[in-house]
């Protein structure tokens, strides 16, 4: 079957690969060795290449996949199988309707990764571990610590904790991608580290991502640089530092720092 390139459709058929991501996918419980749920919600499966290691995981898995021709095909590959399939928009799917414990797992589009990982990481019934084959430099930039981060590595782990899986070179899939993958690990928090209003603090102070954040909040709060540093001296940031030097907690204090002016 042709892949869509307006879908952004690229198989991995390698299966050393696919059982990895499937393996992380099912987080074992140490005294029975099973995974710690029995539901899998995979996203866009394709070819079912991924959905044939996560069948062999879990007792269940439903699968969310656009195209019509995929998604009518799909079943057809695991007779007596305990796989549902919703042939719709995952970024439409309703999260709510689940009502049990589950992990997702997905080899996903690059130009809708974004949209995804905020679907589902902000979803009131959160999934309990989420493991997402996405380009490599999109990966490492939501795992980046201080000194090297963004509005995206921020807003990610404000919710998960985020690490790195296998790095999966372009010519293992068909037809191979202009870039590398690679897989990235959520584990939703119960909390939040801090409140979603930061968040809007963050984004205007990565204004000018290259120019000093003292700059970039003078100008988008309309105070005098001389308050913010002022501020960072107290709170042992550096003077001179970039929005990407912070931590979610320094822009939290940050944050109410501008807020109870």
């Amino acid at each position: 079957m042709k892949n869509n390139k307006s879908l952004g459709q690229h198989w991995l058929k390698d299966r050393f690969i696919l059982d990895e991501i499937a393996d992380l996918a099912a987080e074992t419980d140490l005294d029975s060795n099973r995974p710690t749920t029995d539901f899998c919600l995979e996203i866009g499966p394709g070819l079912g290449t991924l959905t044939s290691s996560l069948l062999r995981r879990f007792p269940k898995v439903e699968a969310v996949e656009f195209d019509k021709n995929l998604a009518d095909n799909l079943p057809k590959s695991f007779p007596g199988k305990n796989l549902i399939i919703h042939n719709e928009d995952f970024l439409k799917f309703d999260l709510s309707l689940i009502n049990e414990p589950y992990v997702v797992a997905g080899n996903i589009p690059y130009y809708i990764t974004s949209p995804i990982i905020f679907k589902l990481i902000s979803a009131t019934n959160r999934p309990r571990r989420i493991v997402l084959l996405i380009q490599k430099e999109v990966a490492d930039r939501i795992v980046a610590t201080e000194g090297n981060h963004t509005v995206l590595s921020l807003s990610v782990q404000n919710y998960a904790k985020a690490s790195l899986g296998p790095v999966v070179k372009k010519d293992l899939f068909t037809p191979p991608p202009k870039v590398d993958s690679e897989v990235i690990v959520l584990e939703p928090r119960l909390e939040s580290l801090v409140p979603e209003t930061v968040l809007n603090t963050v984004k205007i102070g990565f204004s000018s991502p290259r120019k000093k954040l003292s700059a970039n909040l003078s100008f988008g709060f309309k105070l005098p640089r001389e308050d913010i540093l002022n501020f960072f001296t107290k709170n042992n940031i550096d003077t001179n530092a970039r929005p990407s030097d912070l931590t979610l907690k320094d822009w939290e204090k940050l944050d109410n720092f501008i807020h109870k002016r």
